[in-house]
């Protein structure tokens, strides 16, 4: 019996079935088109979105809250340039993302193809691998070898270009790897390391445990709540570009700065905890690093020197999972294990009185509280954009399902993470942001009005790029603040409105709880225009 001929993306499509892909975001090009139609039938939903790096973000924010690898599928030249950029926070939030671009053909390339670009190079620094498909039969093969990078060690984004004579070429055979093949391998920590490790804790006073990025998961939170309870000690997570000025520590930096030992669980020693260095740390401090790079356990070791005494190469997961095995509290530290939850939830006092529905102008604390309570009457996965406001909102707002823009400290993410996440999570979300970050993708809303992804966007309105201004205040005086204005007055409700969702403008504290109940009624894309008396972003010193 004869053999029916595929074509590559068919081979394409079934590896991606094969690896569990039910979701893909995507923006179409003439490079993917062969793509589109081998999708037809199979299973897999297409978000189809308004700009490449949205469809980026969508599929990190999906990752992060499913604990799959998020599928974005773009055409090539400038669709690929633009999704590159989205790669940077992926990176930097240690989130497993495959990117997947369309691409000239491998028979023209040199000769001027249309959009030619080396693609490969282009992503190569924002993932942890990109190669072009050279083979219609190695398809499949590609795309486990894709999946099994992004997930093992310390997860990241991989690129993968699709050449269309690749795409369009037809192959009798073309082998489809089992199931197992797509999964991550792990990196284990040995138990008797994980003793060692747990002895150096059980003998030091005033420990610390960190975690990293790739740990502020669903269920990297879980696991670290379970080493939490087997240890008497608390895991403090770090995953913001403010590092130990991170709003959501209250005054952990603090704490850090007495610790005599920090192990760190795959956090990458790095700006974010000042390079190890004095005074952010204690000259006398000691390190312990469970890393999956041996470069960056070289890294560690060339920063803090002899005061590393113990390292090995394991992932963050498998660390957790190995410490909770065997760590057990120490009754001496039990003083200091409440002192770094205390330090870390500590808020100042004078906060509480901007809660509810105080006289004047909506101030950024303001306005976080009122997210806080909305969030928690709504049972609501919050997404916190960057700048300003975002800090606000990170340091204000508890939920129990939640995602920050990161590492990168790249701006703009809030809508397409909400749209993401509403993908990956069926409830109702609320994304903070910044009417600066409220730019880059409002055209977005478009995108969650036609595929029924519902979410609210809060939007703190203080007509300027906020973080910048203070930069320039603080650092050259106000009489040299210029540059950073926006048009004052946007309704930002009203692009909601247009492109098939709800909006309104808020001035006034007292309508906000109305304003954001509404907005959730609305079952709708929601924007909920906030005019802002501008702040800076807070400092939590005492």
């Amino acid at each position: 019996m004869e053999t029916m001929a595929q074509r590559g993306a068919d081979v394409l499509v079934s590896g991606l079935k094969a690896a569990g892909v039910t979701r893909i975001f995507t923006l179409s090009g003439n490079h993917i088109m062969e793509v589109f139609d081998a999708l037809v039938g199979s299973g897999i939903e297409l978000v189809h979105t308004r700009h490449e790096a949205a469809a980026v973000h969508m599929a990190d924010a999906y990752a992060r809250l499913t604990g799959q690898v998020g599928v974005a599928l773009v055409t090539g030249g400038q669709g690929h340039a633009n999704a590159t950029a989205a790669l940077c926070t992926a990176l930097a939030g240690e989130v497993p993302v495959l990117l997947l671009s369309g691409h000239a053909p491998l028979a023209d390339l040199g000769n001027g193809a249309f959009q030619e670009l080396p693609q490969a190079a282009l992503a190569a620094p924002l993932s942890k691998a990109s190669w072009a498909a050279q083979t219609a039969a190695g398809l499949a093969e590609d795309v486990a070898r894709a999946f099994g990078i992004a997930l093992g060690g310390r997860p990241g984004p991989v690129h993968l270009s699709l050449p269309t004579d690749v795409l369009e070429a037809k192959v009798a055979d073309a082998p489809v790897p089992e199931n197992g093949a797509f999964a991550r391998s792990a990196m284990p920590l040995g138990a008797e390391t994980a003793l060692l490790v747990a002895q150096a804790v059980a003998a030091a006073a005033r420990p610390l445990l960190i975690a990293p990025p790739a740990l502020c998961t669903p269920s990297g939170f879980a696991a670290m709540a379970a080493l939490e309870a087997s240890s008497g000690l608390p895991v403090v997570p770090m995953q913001s570009a403010r590092g130990l000025a991170d709003p959501t520590l209250g005054a952990f930096a603090e704490v850090l700065a007495e610790a005599d030992l920090v192990v760190l669980i795959g956090k990458a020693m790095d700006f974010t905890l000042k390079f190890g260095r004095s005074p952010a740390t204690a000259a006398g401090c000691s390190w312990i690093v469970l890393e999956p790079e041996g470069a960056l356990v070289a890294r560690a070791q060339r920063l803090v020197e002899d005061r590393l005494v113990f390292a090995a190469v394991a992932d963050a997961a498998a660390s957790v999972a190995a410490l909770a095995s065997v760590m057990r509290p120490v009754a001496a530290q039990s003083t200091w294990a409440d002192r770094v939850r205390e330090a870390v939830a500590w808020r100042p006092a004078e906060w509480a009185a901007l809660a509810g529905a105080p006289a004047g102008p909506i101030r950024s604390a303001t306005l976080g509280h009122a997210v806080n309570a909305a969030v928690a009457a709504h049972g609501a996965t919050f997404v916190c954009d960057g700048g300003e406001i975002g800090q606000w909102g990170m340091s204000l707002v508890r939920a129990g399902t939640r995602m920050v823009n990161g590492v990168a400290g790249a701006i703009g993410v809030g809508i397409p993470f909400a749209i993401g996440a509403r993908a990956a999570k069926p409830q109702p979300t609320l994304a903070l942001m910044g009417d600066g970050s409220f730019g880059f993708h409002m055209a977005e809303l478009d995108t969650a009005a036609r595929h029924g992804l519902p979410f609210v966007a809060v939007v703190g309105n203080d007509s300027r790029w906020n973080a910048e201004h203070q930069i320039q205040v603080r650092d050259y005086g106000a009489n040299r603040a210029h540059g950073c204005d926006l048009a004052p007055g946007t309704r930002y409700d009203l692009i909601a409105t247009a492109l098939g969702g709800h909006g309104e403008t808020v001035d006034q504290a007292r309508d906000l709880a109305p304003a954001l109940d509404r907005a959730f009624a609305s079952g709708k894309p929601a924007v909920v225009n906030v005019v802002l008396d501008a702040q800076p972003a807070p400092t939590l010193r005492r």
